[in-house]
C-alpha cells in the first residue's frame, strides 16, 4: 500500500500546549523586562553622562548597549508569540537564534559592568586629578566640580585641603558649603563639607556598574531557559509534521 503523507494533527498533544504556554509566559516577561532594561540603560547612562569630566566615556557603552538591547527584546518575544501561535518552526528557530544572540551580549554587558567596576576607582582618581589641575582656567572643569561638590555635597578629592594650592585665605568652592550660618558669605574650610568626593562619587557609581552587571547575567539565565524551551518546541513542531 502507499504511504502517504500524515495530515497535522488540529489537537496538539499535552506536551507540545505546556511548552507553547510556557514559551508565551517567558515572552510575556520579556516584554516587562524589555521596558525594565531600557529605564536602567537610560538612568545608568544619564548617571555616568553626567559625571563624564571624571568617568571618560569608556563607561557609556554599556549602559547604550543596554538601552538597544531592551529595545530588540521586543521584537523578539514578537516572534516567539506568533512562532507558539502558528505552529511555525522556521518563526520559532528565528526566535532561538535571535535569543541566543541576546544571550551572549547580555553576558558581555554582566561581564563588562564587573570589569568596569573593578576599574572604577583608577579611573576616577585620574579625572579628580586631571579636573583639579584645570580647575583654574577650565569652565567646562569648574562646572563639573561645582556640580559633584553640590550634589554628593562633598568638597575636593579627599577633602577641603585639596583645594589648598588654588584657593587662597583658606576659601574653598562655593559649593563645598552646604550648611552656611546666616550672615557668612564666604565659603571656608570651616563650613565647608569634611567628607572627599572621591569615595562619594566612587560608591555611587560602583553601585550602579553592579546593578549592570547583575541584571544582564540575570536577564542571560532567564532567555537561556527560553531558548531550551522553544528548541524543545521547534523539535514538537517538526515532529509533528513528519510524514510517515
Amino acid at each position: 500500500s502507499k504511504h502517504h503523507p500524515r495530515r497535522p494533527t488540529k489537537m496538539p498533544s499535552l506536551g507540545i500546549s505546556c511548552v507553547r504556554y510556557l514559551v508565551f509566559f517567558f515572552n510575556f516577561l520579556f516584554a516587562i523586562t524589555g521596558g525594565i532594561v531600557v529605564i536602567t540603560g537610560t538612568l545608568i547612562q544619564s548617571y555616568y553622562y553626567h559625571y563624564s569630566n571624571f568617568v571618560g566615556e569608556s563607561f557609556w557603552t554599556a549602559p547604550i548597549v543596554l538601552i538597544v538591547i531592551g529595545s530588540i527584546i521586543f521584537v523578539v518575544a514578537c516572534f516567539g508569540c506568533c512562532g507558539a501561535a502558528k505552529e511555525s518552526p522556521c518563526m520559532i528557530i528565528t526566535f532561538s537564534i535571535f535569543l541566543g544572540v541576546v544571550f551572549l551580549v547580555e553576558i558581555g554587558i554582566g561581564v563588562a559592568g564587573y570589569y568596569k567596576h573593578e576599574q572604577l576607582s583608577g579611573i576616577l582618581e585620574k579625572g579628580f586629578n586631571k579636573t583639579l589641575e584645570s580647575y583654574p582656567n577650565d569652565k567646562g572643569a569648574q562646572e563639573a566640580w561645582n556640580l559633584v561638590q553640590s550634589e554628593m555635597q562633598c568638597c575636593g578629592i579627599n577633602g577641603p585641603e585639596d583645594w589648598e594650592p588654588i584657593y587662597k585665605n583658606d576659601t574653598v568652592p562655593r559649593a563645598c558649603c552646604h550648611r552656611m550660618p546666616v550672615g557668612v558669605n564666604k565659603c571656608t574650610r570651616e563650613y565647608a563639607s569634611t567628607e572627599g568626593c572621591f569615595s562619594k562619587l566612587s560608591n555611587f557609581l560602583g553601585s550602579k556598574s553592579l546593578i549592570l552587571a547583575g541584571i544582564g547575567i540575570g536577564l542571560a539565565i532567564v532567555q537561556l531557559i527560553a531558548v531550551l524551551l522553544a528548541c524543545c518546541l521547534y523539535g514538537s513542531f517538526r515532529r509533528q509534521y513528519e510524514t510517515v
